[in-house]
């Protein structure tokens, strides 16, 4: 985004203006750091082993996880995935890093090219292939085969680890010579999981099933969605030469990654279930199975918009609808969508009674939900990254949130730590 100067001139008179123009400065950093990271990936980091995670969804925990069962500090996880930011992440690299794991995001075309020839991976993960990306990068076709170009990008020598439960991922094999290994649920893959159970709220319990191992394990991790990085993570630490007893200790201890089927006690009794990072169309379906399955007094929901829905927008919202209508006892929606979400909701059985309206404000659905939520209840939030509705969270655990804007690009990880939280949005 461009910016004028009196733009940026304004920004600078707030924290959080100051931090997005640093953020600017910091991207166009990148024809100059991409330099000095190629150099130094060939030389004082030639010798680390570098897993780098690629994918539509999933990246951000299966990058946790794997640094995790390699012994690594969650610290050593870049924030953001693209450009300047990945550079910054192979300088990072110190001569004595056996390991290092890189996660890499794109959005247009040509993109993993360029970052594949920059760090030279050895291990390459793939979790998954989604629509998120339908807009830049048009069909799922050109979605994998973009995304695989850090595969090919693999030697003879290198690891490709792949969802072997995604077919557009399978489909990568045919695109590299290094070895494979496939993780998943099906009973075809090298690394799967059997006899899953959800432990609500402390995580999911499973049967791990490799060719060395056979073990039951508990993650602190919430649902199937969840246990593919486990999959993942473990897939890389036994390439890697790791002895699985020394690897599974790790992972028992991996906290849920902030806003990704993560669960927040509410002062109240109540429950949240916090899926608020993400919504690309194939995330709803976890999201509800995760809600189905917990033990709760009602199961509500706040439903915001799907990012890039693929195809006609009224049919995804009211199947969507009738979905979280055949699941929950209270639906509040956030955003454009309302009638089409009550459309099907009603078709899934709800009345004109437990359908609520906030519009775009996060205030007034935070309101509806501390009027009606009570003990016993369980609340999942589910929307677009942009429309920032861990605000939502935040109000019903009893923090000051005054920032009602219906849209935030701003590039914080977090709405808990931005400045403006307890700003009036009209002085934002």
């Amino acid at each position: 985004m461009r910016y004028r100067v009196s733009e940026i001139a304004a920004m600078l008179r707030t924290p959080i203006g100051r931090w997005q123009v640093a953020r600017g400065v910091w991207f166009r950093c990148w024809p100059l750091v991409s330099v000095l990271a190629w150099l130094h990936r060939r030389t004082l980091a030639r010798r680390t082993c570098l897993i780098a995670v690629v994918g539509s969804y999933g990246k951000t925990t299966t990058t946790r996880a794997t640094l995790v069962a390699l012994g690594l500090p969650l610290h050593r996880q870049n924030l953001w995935n693209a450009w300047s930011d990945v550079a910054g992440a192979v300088l990072r690299i110190r001569p004595w890093h056996r390991h290092a794991v890189i996660e890499v995001g794109i959005d247009d075309v040509g993109q993993m090219a360029t970052y594949a020839a920059l760090l030279r991976p050895d291990v390459v993960v793939v979790t998954s292939i989604g629509t998120e990306h339908g807009r830049s990068l048009g069909t799922i076709e050109t979605t994998r085969h973009e995304k695989a170009a850090m595969v090919r990008a693999l030697s003879r020598s290198g690891v490709a680890v792949l969802n072997g439960d995604d077919p557009n991922v399978v489909w990568m094999k045919s695109q590299t010579a290094a070895r494979v290994i496939m993780f998943g649920l099906g009973d075809s893959n090298d690394v799967r999981a059997a006899q899953v159970a959800l432990d609500w709220p402390h995580g999911t319990r499973f049967r791990l099933e490799t060719a060395n191992v056979t073990r039951a394990m508990h993650v602190p991790l919430l649902g199937e969605t969840m246990l593919y990085p486990i999959l993942a993570a473990i897939t890389v630490a036994e390439a890697a030469g790791l002895a699985f007893d020394a690897v599974s200790p790790r992972l028992t201890h991996l906290p849920p990654t902030p806003g990704r089927l993560e669960p927040v006690a509410l002062p109240n009794g109540a429950w949240l279930l916090r899926d608020d990072f993400k919504s690309g169309l194939e995330t709803f379906g976890p999201a509800l199975n995760v809600l189905a399955h917990v033990p709760a007094d009602r199961r509500l929901a706040v439903l915001g918009e799907v990012t890039e829905p693929p195809g006609s927008q009224g049919p995804i919202y009211r199947d969507l609808g009738e979905r979280f209508g055949r699941v929950t006892d209270s639906l509040v929606i956030i955003g454009s969508n309302f009638q089409r979400y009550a459309a099907g909701a009603r078709r899934g059985g709800h009345d004109e009674a437990t359908l609520h309206d906030a519009g775009s404000s996060v205030a007034r659905a935070s309101a509806l939900l501390l009027e009606e939520l009570r003990p016993g209840d369980v609340v999942l939030i589910k929307g677009r990254h942009d429309q920032r509705l861990e605000r939502i969270g935040l109000a019903l655990q009893g923090h000051t949130v005054r920032c009602d804007l219906e849209r935030c690009e701003v590039k914080v990880r977090s709405c808990a730590k931005c400045p403006m939280l307890t700003k009036s949005s009209l002085h934002s």
